[in-house]
């Protein structure tokens, strides 16, 4: 009987690349929460209606590519695409919108699952680190969540990175422009292909996305939502590019941008790589303002965020940006059959200390217990022998420069605590 295979398109990740993907996932978190944004968790499966309302029935994520199911009293039931849809419905089953102290800021690592045909950077399970923050209109806020996306892309390594930046305008600027585009696809109405065709007269802004051949030449003359939006949709524009400006955020102002989900209002996206071809977005986002009505809550409740996929980051590092750091910094060596326990009980204790360690197994010799410690980057080998118990030390071994020295066996956690401290204030 063979094996089960993986599912295609859910990778698996082993090390050293699951290091490197924790790593990334790591580095990006902590720049939302050195910003003082909280991590929250939601479930990794919504009834389906969150992301038909959410994400907007007219998407290519919901018409095409959501695991959809019914469980066993016949609901439907959908494995998240996206996060944004699904934290919005937890603010409001929460009570957030109405506990005062908005606005809340929130970040997340969870994953996505969308049905694609798998291609480097485009899997059907994959991992988006996130923020959102909700309750507020201030372009202050979209500012520093744009900001916040840049310096974490920064803080992990990558360069090379294109900001491309675009206003949406609220819902009442897109009715208006959008008789506007469809007066200009109508000259056009033989020609769309199918999708479009069907999708025009709901959310015409698709048609932008579109890639069927002809489109881009279509939508080459087509008039530019960031053109037809208010006095006070252009001033709040205003103030995030020139916080980010400010900031020395290279960016590319795109009017034709729009992303691939309807909920986006005003501030909108996208980062880039050009060296990932098509699959060139590392992340995005924007703002959000009437999501929270469209899951059906009856008072306004504003919010901007963004995403980063951690898989497609990794792919544009392709084994560069932080150097990883070793699987351990010591390595017990048990040189003596009868030291089981004193091995056991020093191993136990290093790594109470917050030392990272591990030790030989299935009675290996010391050469080979030394071998295993080069494997793992240990700095040190602790070498715990008949005469070193007798005396009441153990051996450290430097194995960057193989010095060694003895340090008695009560001192030696503390002195390595000492030393890997010294370093890291350095």
């Amino acid at each position: 009987m063979a094996v089960p295979e993986g599912v295609k398109g859910a990778p698996d990740w082993l090390p050293p690349e699951a290091d490197r993907f924790h790593a990334v996932e790591s580095g990006l978190l902590e720049v939302a929460r050195l910003a003082g944004y909280q991590r929250v968790r939601t479930p990794v499966f919504e009834h389906t209606e969150v992301f038909t309302r959410g994400v907007g029935d007219t998407t290519d994520v919901v018409q095409k590519e959501m695991y959809t199911f019914s469980d066993r009293a016949g609901r439907s039931l959908t494995l998240r695409p996206e996060s944004t849809a699904g934290i919005v419905r937890a603010a409001i089953g929460g009570g957030i919108p109405r506990a005062g102290g908005l606005p809340v800021k929130w970040s997340y690592s969870s994953e996505h699952f969308r049905y694609e045909r798998p291609q480097a950077g485009r899997q059907r399970q994959h991992t988006s680190v996130g923020v959102e923050a909700l309750g507020s209109d201030d372009p202050e806020l979209d500012a520093e969540v744009v900001l916040l996306g840049w310096e974490a892309l920064r803080r992990v390594g990558l360069d090379g990175v294109v900001l491309r930046l675009n206003t949406l305008g609220d819902r009442q600027d897109r009715a208006a422009y959008h008789e506007r585009l469809n007066a200009h696809l109508d000259r056009f109405a033989h020609d769309l292909p199918p999708e479009v065709a069907q999708r025009r007269h709901r959310n015409p802004l698709r048609a932008f996305d579109a890639k069927a051949p002809g489109m881009a030449a279509i939508m080459a003359e087509a008039p530019l939502l960031a053109d037809h939006v208010s006095p006070e949709v252009k001033a709040h524009h205003e103030v995030v590019v020139a916080r980010l400006e400010a900031e020395g955020v290279p960016l590319r102002h795109d009017p034709r941008l729009v992303r691939g989900l309807d909920y986006y209002t005003r501030t909108t996206f996208e980062f880039q790589v050009a060296r990932l071809g098509a699959q060139d977005a590392v992340g995005g986002g924007g703002r959000y303002d009437g999501l929270a009505e469209d899951l059906g809550w009856g008072e306004r409740f504003p919010g901007v965020g963004f995403g980063l996929g951690v898989d497609r980051i990794l792919l544009a590092l392709a084994g560069g940006g932080s150097p990883l750091p070793p699987r351990v910094n010591a390595f017990v060596v048990q040189a003596d059959p009868s030291l089981a326990g004193e091995v056991f009980a020093l191993v136990a204790e290093l790594r109470r200390a917050g030392i990272t360690t591990d030790r030989g197994f299935d009675g290996r010799s010391v050469k080979a217990q030394f071998k295993l410690a080069d494997r793992a980057g240990a700095r040190w080998a602790l070498v715990l022998g008949r005469d070193e118990v007798a005396g009441g030390v153990v051996t450290v071994k430097d194995l960057a420069d193989g010095t060694q020295s003895m340090v008695p066996r009560d001192e030696v956690v503390a002195h390595l605590a000492a030393t890997l401290r010294g370093e890291d204030r350095r």
